[in-house]
């Protein structure tokens, strides 16, 4: 029995009211998002030359769905597969045949299906529900079936089963920003069979920002004349250079009402809505340059962003700029016949509001308490004007903030703690937080990975999340609408760029989106979908192949020992490596058991089958490898949670990776003591030092390592003022104390922070209290 099916049985023991499986069958069943409930069966349906897809005549429902899985067979197979009517005579020979489903159990998404050697049937109540059908019969066939060339000697069958499939949530969503970052339409209509192919329902397109407007709005025509261009675009991260650099060209691109409309009807097609985007209040800059009289300070002379981050000019909340939302809208609604109009609402500065006679006087004339009340007085008009065309809004958590519009649906970015209180009060939620579900996140190594916004979100841990907070009732529950990803393009230039961020971590929340509620076994997602990505490969998507990756964990024995255990999601497969810094491949030792380190080693690695990045990771062997270390900063204790950074023996490679560093902010020093357990020879203590000046992480002022026998006392100190010129690129800084003699058991080191952060138009953070960043403490 293959190991894949024993993974699917350990399932079935999990849920045994949702799937069962028949033993008898050998049958492998690479199905995202896994159907709810699901029956393996013996035997397999062979496709033929004498296939019909059988459909009732008068259903234009079964009609589409069967024209799509037909058209499709016909491309890959060769086969002579066509649509017919069903007939009594051909629905009992070996066909495919739709029916409708009368017994109520499928909903408005789902289905049934029953493959046996003698035909299949397929049942639904909805368009939707055949549409998703044929995904899963799709998935049910060889890779080939998703390519657009013929391969006749493919194995065209399927493995028997019987199943029951809906989805668990209503919403089920991936966003796409393309106001950082123009997408070409064709590359939008392939998200969107991405989407289809994985029973995602909801493409949310973020339409409009600072740096770039892309909805052509007929009635302000210098939207796109003028807003759909920035002069440059900010090069590497926004903190990797000071002063921030740019590439001095020209970005642009925006999409004609004709194009929306395609890519609108394309959508329908496969049954997924379009939920547009557009920005307000905050993030209006590409507007405001287009019609300068929309912001607080017409006279500033307003140009699209050509950096990201929070932009502090926004909107005015004028009749004027009423009217333009308005008119916008009424466009938007339009082109798009979805029920929600998405308004942003997020990471609205106030102020260009706190300095503005008018919106002053508006606060004192409307009564209200704050600039935030403002800003829920600009979305409950929105929300009012929505509403009286029929439809409704939705807007980042932030809408909460001054009180919620009445009929708004929150999106909730910031964590769950927005989800949560809007569905206390019995708004709609959809969970979207960026912990889990922000795609634009490292996904492995950063030091090995394209740049990215920073943080790190591997796909197993996409996988752990549960989108419902247990914190709600059950009552309170029914408001969550459901789940959604993110991908944010500040550093995603392309289409290649997208789908390696999107995919395959986006499969993983399609499945959380669709799998009913109870445990979830990710060895058995990423079986499946490893298989799963021979599909994406039909499709050229430029998915990540993090599956693969070898990984590390390190343990300390306690007697000058490091234990290093490799490993990978992928457990199929064999991980080969070296320690003597050649490169790894098939010839050299197979990895079996945790590998025992006594001095600093560089361990490299390789998979067969082969990954597309290779392993290699330096850890260091010193005295206070694993040592106990205390602080006298509480600021410093309390931003080190378990004390294990600083002496763990990996050190920092990229300052992209922010995982290793100890930061402490607030102007604060940093000291702390390290118990080397015994006395000791000292001879050189050595520390690194992140310096990202965009955000406020400065190099410290001074440092001083001083050494002790006893504990009580500290001699031996060499005090060293840090001379970093904090001009340039972003980088790690490392401090060396040398001693020649000495002898010790304590290590005390004292971090001076820099001070203020300098004075700087364009860093948000000049003249603040700078933060630290320190990482490992070497000794030798």
């Amino acid at each position: 029995m293959p190991r894949f099916f024993v993974a699917l049985l350990f399932i079935c023991c999990l849920l045994p009211e949702t799937a069962s499986f028949a033993q008898t069958t050998d049958n492998e069943y690479n199905l995202i998002p896994f159907p709810a409930r699901f029956t393996g069966l013996p035997g397999r349906f062979a496709l033929a030359a004498s296939t019909r897809i059988l459909t009732a005549a008068k259903d234009p429902a079964q009609t589409a769905a069967a024209q799509l899985l037909a058209s499709q067979l016909k491309l890959t197979s060769g086969l002579p597969i066509a649509v017919t009517a069903s007939t009594p005579a051909l629905a009992k020979g070996k066909n495919i045949v739709f029916e409708k489903h009368t017994a109520g159990r499928c909903g408005p998404e789902g289905y049934t299906l029953r493959v046996t050697p003698e035909g299949v049937r397929v049942g639904a109540e909805t368009p939707k529900g055949y549409y998703y059908a044929v995904q899963t019969l799709m998935q049910l066939l060889p890779a080939d079936v998703y390519g657009s060339t013929r391969v006749e000697s493919a194995n065209w069958s399927m493995p028997a089963c019987d199943l029951l499939d809906r989805p668990r949530y209503a919403h089920r969503g991936l966003m796409l920003d393309v106001g950082r970052h123009f997408m070409p339409a064709a590359f939008v209509k392939k998200f969107i069979d991405l989407l289809a192919i994985h029973k995602m329902n909801t493409f949310h397109w973020h339409l409009t920002d600072d740096q770039g407007w892309r909805i052509e709005i007929k009635k302000y025509p210098k939207l796109t004349q003028v807003g759909s261009t920035r002069k440059q675009t900010l090069v590497g991260h926004y903190a990797e250079n000071y002063p921030q650099q740019y590439d001095g060209k020209p970005h642009s691109g925006f999409y004609t009402q004709d194009q929306i409309k395609d890519i609108v009807k394309y959508a329908a097609v496969r049954h997924v809505t379009i939920v547009p985007e557009i920005e307000l209040p905050g993030h209006g800059l590409a507007a405001l340059a287009a019609y300068p009289e929309l912001g607080c300070d017409p006279a500033k002379g307003y140009e699209v962003g050509t950096r990201w981050g929070v932009i502090r000019d926004v909107y005015c909340p004028s009749e004027k700029t009423f009217t333009f939302f308005q008119d916008v809208l009424t466009e938007v609604m339009a082109l798009f016949p979805g029920k929600y109009i998405h308004i942003g609402g997020d990471e609205c500065p106030k102020d260009a509001w706190k300095q503005s006679a008018f919106c002053q006087d508006l606060i004192k004339k409307l009564k209200l308490k704050n600039e935030d009340e403002l800003q829920s007085y600009v979305i409950r008009r929105v929300e009012k004007f929505v509403t009286s065309k029929g439809r409704a809004i939705i807007g980042w958590d932030e809408i909460l903030e001054g009180g919620l519009a009445p009929n708004a649906t929150v999106m909730s970015w910031r964590g769950i703690a927005g989800g949560i209180e809007a569905a206390k009060q019995k708004h709609n939620v959809i969970m979207t937080p960026g912990t889990f579900c922000y795609l634009d996140k490292y996904q492995a190594d950063p030091s090995t990975e394209p740049l990215s916004i920073g943080g790190y979100l591997p796909i197993e841990k996409v996988y752990t999340y549960e989108p419902t907070p247990t914190e709600l009732t059950p009552d309170q529950q029914k408001y969550i609408m459901g789940i959604q990803g993110n991908i944010w393009t500040e550093y995603i230039h392309t289409p290649d760029e997208v789908e390696y961020m999107a995919f395959p971590r986006a499969i993983a929340l399609a499945e959380i989106g669709w799998i009913p509620a109870g445990p979830r076994n990710f060895e058995d997602f990423a079986s499946r979908l490893k298989n799963h990505l021979k599909r994406l490969d039909r499709l050229t998507v430029n998915y990540a192949k993090r599956l693969l990756d070898v990984r590390s964990e390190t343990q300390f024995t306690g007697e000058g020992q490091l234990q290093v255990r490799l490993s990978k999601l992928d457990s199929d497969g064999k991980i080969y490596f070296t320690t003597n810094g050649s490169d790894a491949s098939a010839a050299s030792t197979e990895y079996i058991a945790p590998i025992t380190l006594t001095k600093t080693t560089t361990i490299k690695a390789a998979t067969v089958p082969a990954n597309d990045k290779p392993y290699a990771e330096t850890f260091y062997i010193h005295r206070a490898k694993g040592k106990p270390y205390t602080y006298t900063t509480p600021k410093a204790e309390a931003a080190d949670e378990g004390r294990k950074r600083l002496t763990d023996g990996q050190v920092a490679a990229s300052p992209r990776d922010d995982r290793p560093w100890v930061q402490v902010s607030g102007g604060n020093d940093i000291a702390l003591t390290i118990d080397l357990g015994e006395v000791k020879p000292v001879t050189k203590v050595t520390a690194s030092f992140l310096k990202k000046v965009m955000f406020g992480i400065m190099p410290p002022k001074s440092v001083e390592v001083a050494l002790s026998k006893e504990g009580d006392s500290f001699k031996d100190a060499i005090a060293q003022p840090i001379d970093e010129p904090l001009e340039g690129p972003w980088r790690i800084v490392p401090v060396v104390a040398d001693f020649k003699t000495a002898r010790a058991r304590y290590v005390r080191i004292t971090i001076k922070n820099y001070g203020n952060v300098p004075e700087s138009k364009e860093n948000e953070r000049s003249g603040k209290p700078a933060s630290l960043a320190v990482d490992e403490v070497i000794v030798d």
